[in-house]
């Protein structure tokens, strides 16, 4: 596969695409919190993966390409941020207009949700740029350390330290966070009393998915 993508063989691209696309969305969504700028990374990944092909190591022994497109990824997704941002600043500074009523707070069913899933955005969203990323490689996507470190071009020690301070952060920053007396209430009727020998689960998915243990 690996010689198939430095030929530009396009079927191997096809391949490539077909097998990583999807991962390589959700890998987005985590570091722009946003589904529409998610799908334009998705699109200039692979685009710029084509153009950078024969920068990959021809050794099959190194392994899937996951870890080269992670990191293609995560640098597209750091580009469009920064573009991002200077068209933000850009629009600041224009005439604010008039409010509109926002149609995506349909997508929560319920109050609960709602807040649960801005909580979990503001604690993402508080946390440093290389942070969020070894995050949402090693917790979400599922790299290990070594295909972490690949992708960020980082030595294995700083994927590890990095994501252990990330960890203790977010953790403490949902903490924090807490939950309104409405959303405790719904915790309440979602979740029953714990029996004697059972934990109780995690408040929000940003702690428990922040717990898993790296593969």
């Amino acid at each position: 596969m690996r010689a198939r993508i430095r030929a530009g063989d396009r079927d191997a691209f096809r391949d490539l695409f077909g097998e990583y696309a999807r991962a390589i969305h959700h890998h987005a969504y985590r570091l722009t919190g946003d589904w529409s700028t998610a799908e334009d990374v998705v699109s200039l990944t692979f685009l710029e993966a084509w153009r950078l092909r024969e920068r990959v190591d021809p050794d099959e022994d190194a392994g899937p390409l996951r870890a080269w497109l992670y990191g293609v990824a995560t640098n597209v997704a750091r580009n469009v941020r920064r573009a991002a941002r200077r068209h933000s600043a850009a629009m600041a500074r224009l005439p604010r207009p008039g409010p509109e009523p926002d149609h995506a707070d349909g997508v929560a069913t319920t109050m609960y949700e709602r807040e649960r899933l801005a909580l979990v955005r503001r604690a993402m969203a508080r946390l440093r740029k290389n942070e969020r990323e070894v995050l949402t490689l090693c917790v979400w996507s599922g790299l290990g350390y070594a295909e972490a470190a690949q992708a960020l071009d980082v030595p294995v020690g700083t994927v590890r330290s990095r994501l252990s301070r990330a960890r203790r952060k977010l953790a403490g920053l949902v903490d924090a966070g807490g939950l309104s007396p409405v959303a405790k209430k719904a915790e309440e009727i979602r979740e029953p009393a714990a029996r004697p020998g059972q934990t109780r689960r995690d408040r929000t998915n940003a702690v428990r998915f922040a717990q898993e243990n790296t593969r």
